[in-house]
């Protein structure tokens, strides 16, 4: 995969805001990502930078929350992602770049459809399975991989469960880690997807652009509201899936 400077600093710059965001509101940085770097690069290499984009960011979230999370929980989560995202990668190798576009975009489009919803509704009804982890994992995998958002089978969970918030909080940040690697794996081992790899020195940068947007988060925290942030990280989501889609179904018809 070439990359010119400009498509760098713009993946970097979407990098540091989508980042940012999710320091500030909680918003999954995926949600915003995927679509934007969609945009930029193409659907394909897009989902794939914001895998280990979201994996990176996870890793310092996950190490700063790990007072909180309930391992036991997350694990049974866990065991599930792995085949979602294989099943999710056998979808990105099949289905072409165009295909591809449509789904990131109208994916997006609908988790938004379901965070707001879930917020309009503002409790779903009690329903506590054992099947609702394992479900929520093999999904949330598969939407990870596929469209960079498996943020909306993990906020259903909690809405059924019961999940108390700040366990929550915490524990899906291992889960949504597992998710990225889990993803990042599951296209290297195809051959379909294997040449959509971002340079190697794109990486390092990325990391750098993950620790500044944390950063910068946490100073915009402390005079802007995570509402208003959510806000905004939905809006420019749910503009980025929708040009996504748009520019899909105009290269299909």
């Amino acid at each position: 995969m070439t990359l010119s400077l400009t498509a760098a600093a713009l993946v970097l710059l979407a990098v540091f805001v989508g980042v940012g965001l999710q320091r500030v509101s909680g918003t999954g940085a995926g949600l915003v990502l995927a679509p934007m770097l969609t945009l930029i690069i193409g659907p394909a290499s897009g989902v794939l930078i914001t895998n280990i984009t979201t994996a990176m960011s996870c890793v310092l979230l996950t190490w700063a929350m790990r007072r909180h999370i309930e391992w036991r929980r997350a694990l049974w989560i866990i065991a599930f992602v792995l085949p979602g995202a294989f099943l999710g990668a056998w979808v990105v190798g099949e289905v072409s770049l165009a295909w591809l576009q449509v789904l990131v975009g109208g994916l997006v489009l609908l988790a938004i459809g379901t965070i707001v919803l879930v917020a309009w509704l503002g409790r779903l009804p009690h329903y506590d399975r054992p099947w609702i982890g394992p479900a929520s994992g093999l999904l949330g995998g598969a939407l990870n991989t596929v469209a960079g958002v498996g943020a909306p089978p993990m906020v259903i969970n909690a809405q059924l469960t019961r999940w108390e918030h700040r366990s929550f909080a915490a524990t899906v940040q291992p889960v949504f880690l597992t998710m990225g690697i889990s993803s990042v794996v599951a296209k290297l081992t195809m051959d379909s997807v294997r040449a959509e790899l971002p340079p190697v020195w794109l990486l390092p940068a990325a990391l750098v652009a993950v620790l500044v947007g944390i950063g910068v988060g946490a100073l915009v925290a402390r005079r802007v509201s995570g509402v208003v942030a959510g806000q905004v990280a939905l809006a420019l989501a749910g503009l980025g899936g929708a040009i996504a889609l748009v520019r899909g179904l105009l290269e299909l018809f």
